[in-house]
């Protein structure tokens, strides 16, 4: 048995197809003269614009926009003068296309690696498949091609692209292996959407797994067993039919309101990254969206956008809402987020230096345009916003005073907006979480980010595998912090959501119910699951799990509670 990240639960089980990635060795290129290897590249260019543009309307078609603004994206990044003008200057400098291709991806495939977050980590899969793509064009090669494997084939590869996932036939895969990624890459979020059980990270699978040898894979565990015996394999089939049943129990979930066992009322709502990510949103039935990353808007690109095409962007999203809550975060830059035209300093030690609020304070005219374009588009829908990386109350103050300014200017201008929109605060730091009484006076609603929270409380890099043992909700530390902050909201009458992943984490569900948290804010493909996860406590069952939680000591036994409890039932 081989074991790697449980990426998207189910049980799959068939027939290994390995996919050998066609060879892109460039050694041999000789240059030909700038002109001849300008026309190679630009003629290039425009066949992996054109194919990719028809990749993209096919993956539309299969499983959805947001996934298919991948390669969108894709299409735009090449499209970019910045980034063919690098390549041209590479060939100028004596470089092959080849060369030129792989040498200036290089350098934004380093840059996206660096970051420590891993959303961020996975835009160097995309300048990777780009890059791949390019050169396979350039040499000649043949990509591979998934639409032609039998019925009942578990793919087995280094990695998934979005424009190899773009060729599957859902119906004749039975599941994903890779040997990279993590539960927030393409492929995780790609097998999640077409409903294909998924491991990643599995080491050397392409080399520990015969061609055509019998699989099984465990999506929910995170397992992968070669050649299973009759009654592994019956064993198996009997936990499949099982989750089917299950899937079909959460189906008629969807379009219900999100209760307790005791009938109370939570609001259960959606993380997006994108416009494209709204359908998703709609179609999991979520509430709202609680997080809206701004981040998109501003990367892959030479210049700042322009407060009229973020307006749009942010107004298409509240309108196509329909009096959801769109919980807008402001540009959360710096850290492991580096644009590189904003001209940014490279710091010692990013994550504790000039970046999201406090870039915004001090960049007043980057500041100005976004909040300028969040209060237009609130004219059409419920547009809250949300302030990332407080540490005290001045920036709160300083926030609200320039978006009041911005208020009088739209008055000015005869601009119309809603004049009580909301301006919030993510709590995601310690400081944050002591002073989460004086917040709440000014505040008009707390998001707990749980991922940067847990990082500061316990002082870890949640990228340094060294030290992941102490990244966890359940700590008590973290715990403790996530009480208080929901008790400060409360008492001072606002309301308080979770946008981390840990909203969606079925052991900590009950403790954050005992809190008191009003929205749980997660991931499209969790939503159902967590409606049912959050049905299945009473207030009074979650408050006598969480007494019991509270006074133990370490986050082992915090976590050996709640799966004895959870697991066993209520």
């Amino acid at each position: 048995m081989y074991q790697g990240i449980a990426a998207s639960e189910g049980i799959g089980i068939g027939k290994a197809v390995l996919l050998v990635e066609p060879d892109l060795d460039f050694s041999g290129a000789v240059f030909a003269g700038t002109d001849a290897e300008k026309s190679r590249l630009s003629a290039a260019v425009a066949e992996f614009t054109q194919k990719t543009s028809a990749l993209a309307e096919t993956m539309k078609a299969r499983v959805g926009e947001r996934q298919a603004e991948i390669l969108t994206g894709q299409v735009m990044m090449i499209s970019d003068p910045f980034m063919t003008g690098q390549m041209n200057e590479a060939i100028d400098s004596g470089q092959c296309a080849e060369a030129a291709v792989d040498a200036v991806c290089g350098l934004y495939i380093g840059m996206f690696s660096a970051m420590e977050d891993e959303l961020m980590r996975q835009r160097a899969s995309d300048v990777e498949d780009l890059k791949n793509r390019l050169l396979a064009i350039l040499l000649g090669r043949t990509a591979v091609d998934l639409g032609s494997v039998p019925p009942g084939s578990v793919l087995v590869a280094r990695d998934f692209t979005p424009s190899m996932t773009a060729g599957i036939v859902r119906e004749n895969v039975a599941a994903i292996v890779t040997e990279v990624g993590g539960f927030t890459s393409h492929s995780a979020i790609l097998a999640r959407t077409m409903e294909l059980p998924a491991v990643l990270s599995v080491p050397h699978i392409t080399t520990l797994l015969q061609e055509g040898g019998s699989v099984v894979v465990d999506g929910g565990e995170g397992t992968v067993l070669p050649d299973p015996d009759a009654a592994v394999l019956a064993e198996y089939e009997r936990r499949r039919l099982a989750l089917a049943e299950e899937k079909a129990a959460l189906a008629e979930l969807r379009g219900k309101p999100t209760l307790t066992a005791d009938g109370v009322k939570v609001d259960l709502y959606c993380n997006i990254g994108g416009p494209g990510d709204v359908n998703a949103a709609l179609e999991a039935t979520a509430e709202g969206v609680g997080l809206f990353r701004t981040e998109f808007l501003f990367m892959d690109r030479a210049a700042l956008p322009t407060e009229e095409e973020q307006f749009q962007v942010y107004r298409d999203v509240a309108a196509r809402l329909e009096g959801r809550e769109a919980v807008i975060r402001t540009l959360d830059v710096g850290g492991d987020k580096d644009i590189p035209y904003l001209g940014l300093e490279k710091e010692e030690n990013p994550f504790l230096g000039f970046r999201a609020v406090r870039y915004c304070l001090e960049r007043t005219d980057v500041f100005r345009a976004q909040l300028r374009a969040l209060l237009r588009a609130s004219a059409f829908g419920r547009v809250k916003i949300m302030l990332p990386l407080i540490t005290c109350v001045d920036e709160l103050r300083s926030a609200r005073a320039l978006l009041e300014e911005l208020k009088r200017e739209l008055d000015g201008e005869g601009v119309p907006y809603d004049r009580d929109v909301k301006l919030g605060v993510m709590i995601e730091t310690p400081a944050a979480a002591l002073i989460a009484d004086l917040l709440a006076r000014e505040a008009d609603f707390f998001s707990i980010g749980t991922n940067d929270l847990i990082q500061y409380t316990m002082a870890v890099d949640r990228g340094n595998a060294r030290v992941a043992y102490l990244y966890s909700p359940l700590n008590p530390a973290v715990l403790r912090s996530i009480r208080a902050v929901i008790r400060s909201g409360a008492e001072a009458g606002i309301p308080v959501g979770m946008c981390g992943e840990a909203a969606a984490d079925p052991l900590l569900i009950p403790l954050l119910l005992s809190f008191g948290l009003d929205e749980f804010s997660v991931g499209a493909a969790s939503v159902l699951a967590t409606r049912r996860r959050i049905s299945r406590w009473s207030k009074a069952d979650a408050d006598a799990l969480a007494a019991q939680a509270l006074v133990l000591s370490t986050e082992a036994e915090v976590r050996a509670l709640l799966k004895e409890r959870i697991m066993g039932g209520l």
